[in-house]
């Protein structure tokens, strides 16, 4: 059985980390918003920036600039939350990425998607899932599922959950 190429025209929502253009499958993106308080969690991962409620939901926020080892995002005009749903084994999970900006909906034919750079043992590009070409620029296309791993999901997910602290307040003899 032969694997099947891609040969749709697909969309993408195009943002920006740093100077570096990024995009998601817009298929995976529920709205954008502009930058809300955002409430911490104590003891949440470090790219973790906090919790929103959206619309009565609890809904964890990370921030993709810490993620990858670039800096914290700075509030600014242009930042904004990319909500989106997260697939971890099976289950989806409503997530808040923060960007420092949002571009637009842009679409990208697949023979302008260049598979992702394996760049030696030491640097893991597998939430790459391409390299789209526009103009003279590139853009990585981030693969939502695989930028964290089903640990720091786990962590991220139940970040917002009220905690049981009977058990763990409970004292010997």
């Amino acid at each position: 059985m032969s694997v099947e190429t891609e040969t749709r025209t697909r969309q993408y929502l195009s943002f920006k980390l740093e100077e570096e253009e990024f995009a998601l499958e817009i298929s995976r993106v529920r709205e954008v918003l502009d930058f809300t308080r955002v409430t911490k969690v104590p003891q949440a991962p470090d790219f973790m920036k906090g919790v929103i409620n959206l619309r009565g939901a609890v809904v964890p926020v990370v921030d993709l600039n810490r993620k990858f080892g670039i800096r914290d995002t700075e509030k600014t005009v242009n930042t904004r939350i990319i909500i989106g749903e997260v697939d971890i084994d099976g289950d989806q999970t409503v997530l808040g990425v923060l960007a420092d900006s949002v571009h637009e909906v842009m679409e990208l034919e697949p023979e302008h998607i260049e598979p992702a750079p394996k760049i030696g043992a030491r640097m893991n590009t597998d939430f790459l899932k391409g390299m789209g070409k526009r103009d003279e620029e590139f853009v990585m296309i981030l693969d939502i599922d695989r930028i964290f791993s089903a640990d720091e999901m786990a962590l991220v997910s139940t970040a917002g959950e009220p905690q049981d602290l009977g058990n763990s307040m409970q004292t010997a003899g």
